[in-house]
């Protein structure tokens, strides 16, 4: 009885100690979300500012960026693809459910898929799905680390664009929604589509003098070049910064339900262990009991 007694209570003693690393967990997932979607929001206005610049030049240059014409068949075109999941486990479905919609998405478009895995985590699971990336890379464990991730991802882009001409490059992460939830989207980075240029050029500028660029000489092209690159670079911080704040939304729900069920556990444990408790003390009283009326039987 002592045994079972002591068993329960190293269960009890063992679930308190994990609920609070699974609490500890919540209270960090819940400033994490936080942090990353007020770095989203900050990301709203510079994001404007790069679209107001664009849309001058491409008001001045309706065909600086035509898309260049492809070599080669469509379906025989390399489609670049960057896949954003974690590390790190207790996410839930976070990784499948970004690896499924990246997987079944690529199998719709003509061409070749060659994926980067931002994430071991997501990296296995293309694996498993058949769909070995040509590379991977770590996911930023604060805001700092995704601005060097982002201009590693361009730097890899590029290489590939320049060697495939005119490849496409789609992104595929989870953004978050009401709640704790989120969802799956992806996004076409290159080519430019042409109907966002078409938009850009018709969008009302805020005041009624309309900027000139210093040193235009009629071409533009570094400068339009240099937006371009700059509106890339918001794209990729804004769906890295997403895809983390969802991380932490679906750590923080797995957490939560895990709090859920220790407390579950616990309450059986403990009721477990107290009943059993008193089980042994009426025991013992049972055979207190028993001695004093034996011994003033004899007496």
């Amino acid at each position: 009885m002592s045994d079972t007694t002591a068993s329960l209570r190293r269960k009890i003693d063992s679930a308190g100690e994990l609920q609070s690393v699974v609490r500890t967990m919540k209270a960090m997932a819940a400033s994490s979300i936080g942090q990353y979607e007020q770095s989203v929001h900050a990301l709203g206005d510079y994001h404007r500012t790069v679209e107001l610049g664009l849309s001058i030049l491409f008001r001045k240059r309706a065909r600086a960026m035509a898309v260049p014409a492809r070599k080669g068949h469509a379906d025989t075109a390399t489609v670049g693809a960057v896949v954003f999941g974690s590390d790190q486990g207790l996410v839930g479905r976070f990784n499948d459910v970004v690896a499924d919609f990246a997987v079944t998405t690529l199998a719709a478009l003509p061409g070749k898929p060659q994926i980067w895995a931002v994430g071991e985590r997501v990296y296995g699971r293309l694996l498993d799905a058949g769909l070995a990336p040509a590379g991977g890379f770590t996911v930023p464990t604060s805001i700092d680390g995704i601005t060097p991730l982002a201009g590693q991802i361009l730097v890899e882009s590029e290489a590939h664009h320049d060697a495939d001409d005119g490849g496409e490059l789609h992104l595929f992460y989870n953004r978050p929604i009401a709640g704790a939830a989120f969802e799956p989207v992806t996004q076409r980075l290159l080519p430019l589509d042409d109907i966002w240029r078409r938009d850009l050029a018709e969008l009302p500028w805020p005041t009624r003098s309309l900027p000139e660029v210093l040193g235009d000489q009629g071409d533009n092209t570094a400068t339009l070049r240099a937006l371009i690159r700059e509106y890339l670079f918001v794209s990729l911080f804004r769906a890295c910064a997403e895809s983390l704040a969802s991380e932490n939304a679906s750590r923080l729900a797995a957490m939560q339900r895990a709090d859920k069920n220790i407390d579950e556990l616990l309450e059986t444990f403990n009721g477990s262990f107290h009943r059993l408790r008193q089980s042994s003390i009426d025991e013992e009283l049972f055979d207190v009991t028993s001695g004093f009326e034996a011994l003033s039987t004899e007496k």
